[in-house]
């Protein structure tokens, strides 16, 4: 029984952190998302990139994203085919490491003059 108490405590506080509040500044994480996608993009066309890495990278610019996060983030450009995977031995763990496509390298591309623009706008 106490498993099962658990459980729904740990569901109950799950839940309890989507109630809709007032958010503070810089919680705006839908308008950030693809600034963040465009980020992790330019980094696997620079580098060989992987997940902890970029969480790392990423708070280096104010971004503070989860693996939880992250994570679904990198899959779902690998299943768009910007990112290609491959396995790579790190000590006695295998860590899965990410390139970018040419696909991934053409979508770079087109949102650079995308942002320029975008930037001209803004500024």
């Amino acid at each position: 029984m106490s498993g099962n108490r658990a459980y729904t405590n740990a569901v109950r506080n799950r839940m309890s952190k989507t109630k809709t509040e007032p958010q503070p500044l810089g919680t705006d994480r839908d308008l950030y998302s693809g600034l963040i996608r465009l980020h992790v993009l330019h980094h696997a066309v620079e580098e060989p990139i992987f997940g902890l890495g970029m969480i790392e990278e990423l708070a280096r610019h104010g971004y503070r994203i989860s693996p939880g996060s992250l994570y679904p983030l990198l899959h779902g450009l690998e299943k768009r085919g910007y990112l290609r995977a491959r396995e790579q031995r790190n000590g006695k763990s295998l860590r899965k490491v990410y390139r970018a496509t040419p696909l991934g390298r053409k979508a770079l591309s087109a949102a650079k003059s995308k942002v320029r623009e975008l930037f001209r706008e803004l500024i």
